[in-house]
């Protein structure tokens, strides 16, 4: 059951860059292995994740028609593309899936559940009520059978929660008499750090270093830490677990400049810039990272 829920979530992220890179419906394959491989190595059996998104892919022209007479005040192009895709996902089940191996309401508490993980504050309850009346349309099949009981990873006091270490980096640039930061911008439309997983046989900052060569295709050395952050993250199979990042300033020589590129692999990402210091205040940025954006520009002010 846990392996059914992961290649959900996976089927989920490649169904947001298929629809919002415009993928061509014979590349979908190409990326759920990417998701696959970024996002859920530990995937025991990716054909149902396959299955899932080909067949969304596929039928997406009647999806989006049921999508559009059960939510009639809402086009489809005004809802927001992660509440789009839950609902052509649950609706593929719903309607096209082996009732035999998922239910009715099964397939809509999944979607509801994925709604809740990938989505904004009303997600859940908007899918809960296009997928609610659709299945009343159907006739409610299998309304009075009992699901059998999912098995969910047993929740761990805080202090219990496996962690797992990361490294992020401020990155800036002297060019031509200009400040320049380097920032990447994900596919949820926020320009964010560069950061990933450090191998146990690094430190610190040499994974860090690793990871933003790998991410931003330029070296840099790391300076002054900037600090932690942490934030719990749910894996279908491991649980909750504890993600710390440790943030440092990182400087690139000018002869880096113009190779700053995004590795092509990175599906979670769909740009990256260098932005002189003047024009960072405008970037959406969560929250979380923006104490680590101004620390290092005020460390890089007072070394000039």
């Amino acid at each position: 059951m846990a392996n059914r829920h992961l290649s959900r979530s996976v089927a989920m992220q490649a169904l947001f860059e298929w629809d919002f890179n415009t993928v061509s419906t014979g590349k979908v394959a190409n990326l759920v292995n990417r998701v696959i491989t970024d996002f859920a190595p530990g995937l025991d059996n990716p054909v149902f994740a396959h299955e899932l998104v080909q067949g969304v892919a596929e039928k997406q022209d009647k999806l989006d028609a049921i999508i559009e007479k059960a939510a009639p005040e809402w086009p489809l192009a005004h809802i927001a593309i992660v509440d789009r895709n839950v609902l052509r996902l649950g609706l593929y089940e719903l309607l096209f899936g082996d009732k035999k191996e998922v239910p009715a309401r099964v397939a809509i508490n999944e979607a509801i559940e994925l709604a809740k993980t990938f989505g904004g504050e009303n997600s859940g309850r908007f899918v809960n009520g296009v997928l609610g009346a659709v299945y009343k349309e159907m006739g409610e099949p299998g309304k009075f059978d009992v699901p059998a009981k999912k098995k969910r990873p047993k929740d761990v006091p805080y202090e219990e929660m496996p962690i797992e270490n990361l490294g992020g980096a401020v990155v800036f640039c002297r060019h031509d008499g200009e400040i320049y930061l380097a920032m990447v911008h994900d596919i949820f439309g926020y320009w964010t750090l560069s950061k990933g997983h450090i191998e146990d046989n690094l430190s610190v900052e040499e994974g860090t270093a690793k990871e933003i060569l790998a991410e931003m295709s330029v070296s840099v050395t790391m300076k002054d830490g900037l600090g932690k952050n942490e934030y719990i993250a749910s894996d279908p199979e491991k649980g909750k677990i504890r993600k710390q990042v440790n943030y440092f300033l990182g400087e690139c020589a000018d002869t880096e400049f113009a190779k700053l590129k995004l590795a092509a692999d990175k599906g979670g990402l769909d740009d990256i810039r260098w932005f002189k210091l003047a024009d960072i205040v405008d970037l959406k940025m969560y929250d979380d990272i923006v104490p680590f954006v101004t620390k290092a520009i005020k460390l890089v002010m007072d070394s000039r």
